[in-house]
């Protein structure tokens, strides 16, 4: 009976020691996976497509990612966007390519990239916008859609007026119309000030933001309300006595002056904002996040956009009060 026990044993498993292999297959079978980024706005008159391939091979992927034919379709794409009112096509837009040369250093080939681009003009919000991307070689067709979201107005800061003013210890607030389309919304508020130097004047300018994450219920609900947001006045003064250096730390500066600011209104649609909430980092333990694409036979995002931006907003007196009073602002020129 011993035996016969070890013998069951030995074919039981002479099938699974047969089926072994020594080489472990860990790439999959080669595929074609476009992988595209593009997002529209009635604000440019230029629409810009960033399409590539995925890419896998025996080796190092680091090293791939610095050889631009890992990634690039280079001549064989169709790339076409068509402006649709219901059933109607109204226009088709044929896009090229051009070779840019701002990308920073960083994982992938670099300083040039080529992008997909097109002379559109100023689109309209009413139109609905279907990209197309045609392989040449097989025929295959990728393709997305998306709506614009639609331009707002904006209540507070007056667009007329164009005044503002921060008193410290107070709120200031803004009031502004839920744009169709939009689900996230951004405010930054970017500070012009005029610095004069041992060697001329010069206009500088930095940024702040106000907030970068107002989500509404439904994007697409015609009949909402205006949207209020609060923000302290002393985030403003804490954001120029953190961007502008003393005095004593730039011996070059002599003054510098006070102009105005500028309200920066950002609207993210639907579809980017999932994009957004999927790719930030996680504050969890869990760091996994779900993969988000709109892109049909491929992966990435298309959609869109729109900034409504109120420019030169005079400071009022409670502002300018403060640059003159205040020592931390005396001490760095003003």
């Amino acid at each position: 009976m011993r035996y016969f026990r070890i013998v069951l044993v030995v074919l039981v498993f002479i099938p699974v020691l047969y089926s072994c292999n020594d080489k472990l297959q860990v790439n999959a079978p080669w595929k074609d996976i476009t992988v595209v980024y593009g997002l529209l706005s009635q604000n440019d008159d230029t629409a810009y497509l960033k399409i590539t391939k995925a890419f896998l091979g025996n080796g190092n992927a680091l090293q791939f990612a610095k050889v631009p034919d890992s990634s690039t379709y280079p001549g064989n794409l169709t790339v076409k966007i068509g402006a649709w009112s219901g059933n109607n096509l109204i226009h088709t837009y044929v896009f090229d390519t051009i070779n840019t040369n701002s990308k920073d250093s960083g994982i992938f080939y670099f300083p040039t990239q080529v992008v997909y681009y097109c002379k559109t003009g100023h689109l309209d919000q009413n139109y609905t916008y279907k990209l197309l991307i045609t392989h040449t070689k097989t025929g295959v067709v990728d393709s997305a859609s998306t709506i614009l979201v639609h331009s707002f107005n904006v209540d507070t800061p007056d667009p007329f007026i164009k005044e503002i003013d921060y008193t410290p210890g107070t709120y200031s607030n803004v009031i502004f119309y839920p744009a169709y389309g939009g689900k996230r919304y951004e405010l930054v508020i970017r500070f012009h000030y005029r610095e004069t130097t041992t060697s001329g004047s010069n206009m500088k300018s930095f940024e702040l933001t106000v907030f970068n994450d107002y989500e509404v219920g439904n994007p697409y609900d015609s009949t909402a309300t205006s949207i209020e947001q609060s923000f302290s006045s002393d985030m403003f003064f804490t954001a120029v006595k953190t961007n502008i250096k003393p005095l004593k730390d730039d011996p070059a500066v002599i003054s510098r002056t006070a102009l105005y600011v500028d309200y920066i209104f950002s609207v993210a649609s639907d579809a980017l904002n999932t994009y957004m909430n999927a790719t930030e980092p996680s504050l969890s333990i869990v760091q996994e996040r779900p993969s988000f694409s709109n892109i049909y036979n491929g992966v990435g995002l298309f959609s869109s956009r729109y900034v409504n931006e109120i420019d030169t907003i005079r400071l009022g007196q409670g502002a300018n009060n403060e640059f003159q009073t205040d020592t931390a602002f005396i001490n760095r020129g003003f």
